[in-house]
């Protein structure tokens, strides 16, 4: 029998995912989009193993983790149980985790630079496993953040797409802080439609609406879904 706080935590838990999924459903059908058309990033890093299963026992299957070796330490024993869960890789990946990665995860949304592209290619031709990619584009060109430069996304994307062969499906984006992020969700959108690219991860908890109305696929939250993370 499970203690009365993991029962506690496991409403919690549900309640949220289902509050978030019908602010989702509000905002897409407020500009004319189909809800089921966006997929609910549960973003799981620092979470202790419990509420992560509550959210599976809710029936979520998304869920996104910002490193390896915490995904590595977390995941094997809850895929045990559910195996249909779907882990998407949202921090930024060292080459030296990439066999770890492409080994753990069904989505990478960190593509970044040609040397991690080329070690996914190699990685990804020696497994025969192939997690769909996203190119992070560093919409607010800040120095000290990682992703594509918008000027330089067309050079990046030929080699990924055509030398490498990388499965791309899709742009990832985090805004500046301190700015209004919808200018930014509308570039990554506009980015996306000039390069034929289908699927948009962007949005967190404090603006993932703003990120539907201009055209998220996936959206990546994590506080308004477990809570405040441990320090």
């Amino acid at each position: 029998m499970s203690p009365p706080h993991s029962q506690t935590a496991g409403a919690d838990v549900a309640a949220n995912l289902a509050r978030i999924q019908a602010r989702t459903a509000l905002a897409a059908r407020g500009v004319e989009r189909d809800p089921a058309a966006i997929t609910l990033i549960a973003v799981s890093k620092t979470q202790p193993a419990e509420r992560v299963a509550a959210a599976l026992a809710a029936g979520h299957r998304a869920f996104g983790e910002n490193r390896v070796q915490e995904a590595q330490g977390k995941w094997p024993a809850l895929r045990a149980v559910y195996p249909d869960a779907v882990l998407h890789l949202i921090g930024p990946l060292q080459t030296n985790k990439v066999k770890a990665a492409v080994a753990l995860f069904d989505v990478i949304q960190t593509l970044d630079r040609p040397k991690l592209a080329h070690a996914l290619a190699a990685e990804m031709a020696t497994s025969g496993r192939r997690p769909s990619c996203f190119v992070e584009v560093n919409v607010g060109e800040e120095a000290q953040k990682a992703g594509v430069l918008p000027a330089e996304l067309p050079q990046f994307l030929s080699l990924c797409q055509g030398e490498l062969d990388l499965p791309v499906v899709g742009l990832m984006c985090i805004p500046p802080q301190g700015e209004p992020p919808a200018p930014h969700f509308a570039l990554l959108a506009k980015l996306a439609t000039r390069h034929r690219l289908a699927q948009l991860s962007m949005g967190m908890s404090a603006d993932f609406e703003d990120a539907v109305a201009l055209g998220a696929t996936s959206v990546r939250v994590g506080t308004a879904v477990f809570g405040e993370r441990a320090p």
